[in-house]
């Protein structure tokens, strides 16, 4: 077997085989399909493309529809109140960016549209208004009382934990005359005309970012191709792909280990490099047996370019990604790195944390394709930023139009976390009555019920806390006993980094199992409520940042259980729940895989245990150290702690 085929197997086993990107791009599709509200979601950056690399943030971009763009006043289609036009003008701007002002006759006179007054300076919108707004919006969102938690990174907002990024964008549903040389220019075979035209058909973004240091760079909106990039991306045959991914890798591992050379060059100039390394080469070389040498081609187009400061706009020719992006000294010194690079061939990728073993390109030959790919579901579905996806009814339609059982598993389990998903956004009515009250509860005991084949116990662990809230605790006790007996070593749980080998012989033998089948029998997930859920204990009625955060199951199980007995009342078995739940809290503080503000949130709950049986020296304990441990005061703990003396 050749070297190169031997390091595409390597590859596919540590970066992703075919079938394993798949799962994630289509996860990260269904996700963007589930979501229900006035912007479209479009799952962007390397998860979104299909790669899981170490490093990555989740980024997401939302259309917003409240704005639309148009080239000239001669293409607007007039739809009084429905959005708010903009006219692109670029005749001060550098290639690709342009300002967007409103039509001359339209003031924003209707209540809908004056919030959107301070965005503008004078008649034009204004890039570094909206992020201020973005900015203020998310804070509200995040339920944050200062806006210093929620950071501006270039056009995107980033969510207070930092591993997620958002950015608004508006959208021109045609293509824009500087681009229009792109659909006819001379080029081999790829892009297809099919690929040209539906590219053409979504028409353009705009992201708000001006170019830097230009005199007005506030009024500036960067043109965006996202959606024509994520559809390319998703043409690249499997070679292409694994040779992107070794560039971002190399770049994020090893060239920006040193602290000169951080930040020259991002994910964006690499796709853009790979859209013209595919234009102009021959199809045929994108092979496995050519793995090498492909991806030695592609770093030796990375050396030219920074050679000579040239990267051009794939879309856009006339502007230069490379333009003053580096000095003399910079540019000298990644240059001389990256040929240096280029001298060790594969072996280049030594001191990196993916391929550190491509030495030995080690590679297990019974590896099972099963079980990456149960894995790999899970690790999507527990990554995708939404919440449990709403709009079920379109999930259901695009299940029951589903052509293969991978598309079919992964629509299955994510209607499993929407239906689990209904009955925390539905309130009762202010003067329902009982046969409504009554209909309202079989609705969403069906909906939870459903929601069970999402995983092997979180499902189980919802209904649960349902049938407390309505305190049918014996029941509740029931399923929860249920749900902790599943709690088996063999399951994969949240915090486990991959598959030990017992795991992966159990899949290897349930091999024929569909993948939604396998997802129920053999994983767990964290439970998860929506801020002021009605499924969610009153006592736990905390925080929108706490109700949102997932739950540990074992732990929720074991806080419930106590929860179920103190209502019953027995005592007896109450406390032996809070002495199961201390010791599994314990066993999470040494496992390694707990942060600081999931602990706070657990010791709130601890010390709301503590405070119901009226011991309220160790709930005061538990109060001020979670307090402790909330640096931004995003818990209720601080304020259970001033209220402690009364329950």
């Amino acid at each position: 077997m050749s070297l190169s085929l031997n390091f595409y197997k390597y590859l596919c086993q540590k970066i992703g085989s075919e079938e394993v990107v798949k799962i994630r791009r289509l996860t990260c599709i269904i996700d963007d399909l589930g979501v229900q509200g006035p912007d479209d979601q479009i799952t962007s950056g390397s998860k979104g493309e299909g790669l899981h690399l170490k490093g990555s943030d989740y980024d997401v971009m939302f259309i917003d529809f409240l704005f639309k763009v148009y080239e000239s006043d001669r293409d607007i289609v007039p739809q009084y109140g429905r959005y708010i036009p903009l006219i692109m003008e670029t005749d001060d701007t550098h290639p690709c960016f342009t300002q967007l002002r409103l039509l001359d006759n339209h003031d924003l006179n209707l209540d809908s549209e004056k919030k959107w007054v301070n965005i503008f300076l004078g008649r034009k919108a204004s890039s570094k208004r909206y992020r201020l707004y973005l900015k203020d919006q998310f804070s509200y969102i995040f339920g944050v009382a200062s806006t210093n938690i929620i950071n501006i990174h270039g056009p995107c907002i980033s969510d207070p934990g930092e591993t997620h990024d958002f950015a608004f964008c508006l959208k021109c549903d045609k293509w824009i005359s500087q681009a229009q040389p792109w659909i006819i220019r001379s080029r081999r075979t790829w892009p297809s005309s099919d690929l040209i035209s539906k590219i053409v058909s979504c028409g353009v973004l705009y992201v708000p970012i001006g170019f830097k240091g230009s005199s007005n760079e506030k009024l500036q909106w960067r043109i965006s191709f996202s959606v024509a990039e994520k559809i390319l991306i998703f043409s690249f045959n499997h070679v292409q792909l694994l040779c992107y991914a070794l560039l971002k890798i190399l770049v994020k591992e090893t060239v920006e280990k040193d602290e000169d050379l951080k930040s020259l060059l991002c994910s964006y100039f690499l796709k853009t490099l790979m859209f013209w390394m595919l234009e102009e080469s021959d199809p045929s070389m994108w092979r496995p047996d050519k793995m090498i040498p492909c991806f030695m081609s592609c770093l030796k187009r990375l050396i030219y370019c920074v050679d000579y400061s040239t990267l051009l706009h794939y879309f856009i020719p006339d502007y230069n990604l490379f333009y003053l992006r580096f000095d003399e000294v910079k540019k000298e010194k990644t240059t001389r790195f990256l040929k240096n690079l280029f001298e060790k061939g594969i072996y280049c990728f030594a001191r990196s944390e993916t391929l550190f073993d491509t030495m030995r390109l080690s590679f297990n030959a019974t590896d099972s394709l099963i079980a990456r790919c149960i894995s790999t579901l899970y690790e999507m579905t527990n990554t995708v930023y939404s919440h449990p996806p709403r709009h079920f009814k379109r999930l259901h339609h695009f299940l029951r139009h589903s052509n293969t059982k991978i598309s079919r598993s992964i629509f299955f389990v994510m209607l499993s976390f929407a239906h689990q998903c209904v009955p925390q956004m539905s309130q009762d009515q202010p003067r329902s009555n009982n046969k409504h009250k009554y209909y309202k509860y079989k609705r969403d005991q069906s909906h939870l019920l459903i929601g069970t084949n999402s995983d092997a116990v979180t499902g189980w662990l919802l209904l649960a806390s349902f049938f407390y809230v309505h305190g049918n605790y014996l029941l509740s006790l029931d399923i929860i006993n249920y749900a902790l007996r599943k709690c088996t070593n063999e399951k994969m749980y949240p915090w486990q980094n991959g598959l030990d080998q017992n795991q992966e012989n159990l899949l290897r033998l349930l091999n024929q199992e569909e993948l939604s089948t396998l997802s129920k029998a053999f994983t767990v997930r964290y439970p998860k409520f929506i801020y002021n859920s009605p499924i969610s204990p009153h006592e736990m009625q905390l925080s929108l940042h706490e109700q949102s955060f997932p739950f540990h199951p074992t732990i929720f199980a074991h806080f419930l259980s106590f929860l179920c007995y103190y209502h019953l009342p027995e005592i007896r078995s109450c406390r032996q729940s809070l002495i199961l739940l201390l010791e599994t809290f314990m066993q999470y503080l040494t496992s390694g895989q707990c942060n600081p503000f999931s602990v706070s949130i657990l010791l709130t709950c601890l010390g709301i245990c503590y405070q119901m049986i009226g011991e309220t020296y160790e709930a005061r304990t538990c109060f001020h150290r979670a307090s402790q441990l909330d640096e931004h005061n995003l818990t209720s703990a601080a304020m259970r702690l001033s209220n402690c003396n009364v329950y």
